[in-house]
């Protein structure tokens, strides 16, 4: 059931109220602490959900990228931020420590070699395919 948020006018507490779509429409909601109906509407965080194909099409445009330098670690470290972000995904403590590395000012390179699982990889393994 979804939740509506609302502020009552007369005693002004937020108010959080669980009704159904139907009852949204037609229903009057009261106050749960005055009982009053001059609620006025909030409306809180909004999101939008896009496909993941959306989401990579959107970070392969490089114009998407703004200002990165790829020569300042910290401009670096803000573009993987904003690629995590839109990635919608916990990234885990790999990427964390790399972005805060970055920001420290420390090379991608010095990066790359000392974080496991972010330079490649000798797997012989995939001269298979």
């Amino acid at each position: 059931m979804p939740t509506y948020e609302y502020r009552c006018c007369d005693c002004h507490r937020p108010v959080s109220i669980f009704m159904t779509f139907a009852e949204y429409e037609t229903g009057a909601p009261r106050c749960p602490y005055c009982n009053g109906q001059n609620l006025a509407r909030r409306i809180r965080g909004v999101r939008f959900s896009r496909s993941e194909d959306a989401r990579l099409e959107a970070m392969a445009d490089p114009s998407s990228w703004g200002d990165v330098d790829e020569k300042d670690p910290r401009s670096v470290a803000r573009m993987m931020k904003r690629m995590g972000s839109e990635m919608g995904e916990e990234l885990g403590p790999e990427f964390h420590e790399a972005v805060d590395r970055l920001e420290a000012g420390e090379s991608p390179e010095e990066v790359e070699k000392s974080v496991p699982g972010l330079g490649p990889e000798d797997d012989s393994s995939l001269d298979d395919y």
